[in-house]
């Protein structure tokens, strides 16, 4: 079985091919990183228009280097949600058109689950159950999986996720977007121990918080005088590298935390903010100190992509439908979805 997956749930285009028992056979990915970094983040408009621009050239390119035809697919999978409603429009709709012009089923996938199923198309894959700390820019989850569709969210942010307050902190320090990679890039020269920022929601069950760091910040900043046009390099490292520390620690923390709680001994670290270094470093480390074993999708894979839309709609492909009505929910809870039959 051959299924065609498209992912257009924010500011990344992704199509790939995934056929059963073989694998990937080819995949393809456009960031929209340039077009959206004048601004500071994305904007869902331009974002859309993209998608439509980008899309039908990514999959004749994806087809052509699998050596396919579309009359090879036999589904299409989409994101269906959750992201941003007039990009996921995009890719229901073309995908949509696509299965009916072909006589195909089309498959809706959940983008969370998706990424929670990433770390399963590498060589030496998880088995179920696992924890997966799923962290990116619009979602920071803890989620304990006992079967594919089975899922009971254990902890979550309750303001902004942690690529949010990334973002957020990077344009304080007057950083490109996406904040993610440039904070961690001025924290390799700076002291992370130089300011004591909070880790919020110490000891206070499973949940997270980044508002209040984010605040702790910019008061910071303020009283070091960079937000009045003051540059003290030195100051700006401390800072990124203290910021970067204080919130991998909330992470480490509570996601161990969560595998203490459910009784787990394998987490998945799936999501943009999943590729960052020093989070890795620290939960390798938390793992081994408890026995547990972390994994992770390859950095192409952290990433929203082509390739897990394909991958998750195979595991839903009892779930395809007649091509028909477009699913699009800007919002959906991971544990709404159903297990897999």
């Amino acid at each position: 079985m051959k299924i065609l997956g498209i992912e257009t749930s924010c500011d990344e285009t992704g199509v790939a091919v995934y056929e059963t028992n073989v694998g990937l056979l080819a995949e393809k990915l456009f960031s929209q990183v340039e077009l959206h970094a004048r601004f500071g983040g994305v904007v869902p408009e331009l974002a859309s228009r993209d998608h439509i621009a980008k899309l039908t050239p990514m999959i004749r390119e994806v087809l052509a280097s699998a050596d396919l035809q579309f009359l090879d697919l036999d589904a299409v999978a989409y994101t269906a949600g959750p992201g941003l409603i007039g990009a996921l429009m995009v890719g229901g709709s073309l995908a949509t058109a696509l299965a009916m012009g072909l006589g195909i089923p089309v498959i809706p996938v959940h983008h969370m689950e998706a990424h929670l199923l990433a770390t399963m198309l590498e060589e030496d894959p998880p088995t179920l159950p696992f924890v997966a700390l799923l962290v990116s820019g619009g979602h920071t989850l803890l989620v304990e999986a006992k079967a594919i569709g089975e899922y009971r969210i254990v902890g979550e942010t309750l303001d902004d996720a942690a690529g949010e307050a990334f973002d957020k902190v990077a344009r304080l320090l007057s950083l490109p977007y996406p904040g993610g990679p440039a904070i961690a890039a001025l924290a390799e020269e700076g002291n992370p121990t130089a300011f004591n920022f909070p880790r919020p929601m110490r000891h206070k069950g499973l949940d997270l918080s980044f508002s209040g760091l984010k605040t702790a910040v910019r008061i910071e900043l303020e009283r070091s005088g960079l937000l009045d046009g003051i540059s003290d390099e030195s100051v700006r490292k401390d800072i990124a590298a203290s910021f970067q520390a204080a919130a991998v620690d909330s992470l480490v923390e509570k996601s161990i935390g969560a595998l203490e709680h459910t009784g787990n001994n394998k987490l998945i670290v799936a999501g943009g903010v999943g590729a960052n270094q020093l989070l890795r470093k620290k939960l390798r480390q938390a793992c081994l100190q408890i026995g547990a074993t972390v994994y992770y999708p390859r950095p192409s894979l952290c990433t929203d992509n082509g390739a897990m839309i394909a991958f998750a709609g195979w595991y839903r492909r009892r779930e395809a439908q007649n091509a028909g009505s477009i699913i699009a929910r800007p919002r959906w809870p991971l544990d709404e979805l159903l297990p897999v039959s």
